[in-house]
């Protein structure tokens, strides 16, 4: 890539308009210009002036159905490049939050929640060393899953398929953990199960997730987890 297209890349962040609307597509849903305009608290033409840029770089890809205009992140490599940011971005110590809403919304986001389309937080955090401890996982040449770990997603009908240059396994940067949980295609698999499955719900209108009751048993039956480190 030339220096020019890397400083064009870079530039699509440097603006905190741009970086709110990007945070928020962590979600990994599809999102309104209206909804991200509230959001990121801007008039509905700021956004929408923001967003033309965004797509025109390639780090949204836009969708329309009827009158909507839908926008979501392009694709993995550009969630977990924002995700790696975000990481890089965030101070030693964290700046106290600035009214009991927010400490509420920071504390749910730290104990659980979806980055992109697999799961972060301390639950991300828990899954994944559970993982590796039991065998399925190995971190020290890098993420990959072990023929175990391979049996144990077939063992609960989560089909892994290859997707495109996406790796099956991948560490991503937790932001607030400071240390890696599992992304990639085996990761995007199991997100989608806990959520079909019941195991975990949405809170809010951001990324947080919680863990439900049967979440814990079903955690607790296939890592072993123990539901303290879920909370």
């Amino acid at each position: 890539m030339a220096s020019r297209d890397l400083a064009a890349l870079a530039s699509l962040f440097a603006d905190e308009t741009r970086a709110a609307i990007c945070l928020a597509l962590l979600d990994g849903r599809a999102w309104t210009a209206g909804e991200l305009a509230r959001h990121a608290g801007v008039a509905a033409s700021t956004a929408s002036e923001h967003l033309g840029r965004l797509v025109a770089g390639g780090v949204l890809a836009e969708e329309r159905q009827g009158r909507h205009r839908y926008v979501r992140l392009a694709d993995p490599g550009i969630a977990h490049l924002v995700e790696d940011l975000a990481a890089l971005a965030a101070p030693a110590v964290p700046e106290p939050p600035s009214g009991l809403r927010a400490a509420s919304a920071g504390r749910a986001l730290a104990r659980g929640r979806t980055c992109y389309d697999h799961l972060a937080g301390r639950l991300g955090i828990a899954i994944t060393d559970a993982m590796t401890e039991g065998g399925l996982l190995r971190q020290d040449t890098g993420f990959a899953l072990t023929d175990r770990g391979v049996a144990w997603f077939g063992g609960l009908g989560i089909g892994l398929v290859a997707k495109g240059r996406r790796p099956m396994a991948r560490g991503c940067l937790d932001w607030t953990e400071r240390r890696p949980h599992l992304a990639g295609t085996a990761g995007a698999a199991l997100c989608a199960h806990a959520l079909d499955a019941g195991w975990c719900v949405r809170i809010g209108s951001e990324r947080a997730v919680k863990v439900t009751a049967e979440g814990e048993r079903a955690l607790h039956e296939t890592l072993g987890i123990e539901a303290p480190a879920l909370h």
